[in-house]
């Protein structure tokens, strides 16, 4: 490590260390990460195979998404499942005097 005469550093320089320094210190675990990733990568290419066919990259969901509820009155192809916040057609429709069961899909 190297040592610094910090009593002989300039202001400017010594702020300009202490930002390399905090940079340094939160990138710290995104570079040992890419490190062991990069080794993993080249074990795996030693024995033939690339590391996304020994990991997988499947991501698996853990619910199907809800059914939709309702439909739009002019364009079928704006649903929403009665979960989560209303759209703003749903909203414009119910101001307009629709009631929720005249958008509900049969």
């Amino acid at each position: 490590m190297a040592d610094y005469d910090l009593e002989a550093l300039s202001l400017p320089d010594l702020k300009k260390m202490q930002k390399d320094i905090a940079k340094a210190i939160s990138t710290f675990e995104d570079r040992q990460k890419a490190e062991a990733r990069a080794k993993v990568e080249a074990l795996a290419r030693d024995l033939g195979y690339s590391l996304a066919e020994l990991v997988g990259n499947e991501t698996k969901s853990s619910r199907a998404p809800a059914a939709a509820k309702y439909r739009h009155p002019e364009n079928p192809k704006l649903t929403w499942s009665g979960c989560g916040r209303k759209p703003q057609w749903f909203v414009e429709a119910l101001e307009a005097g629709k009631t929720a069961s005249d958008l509900a899909i049969s």
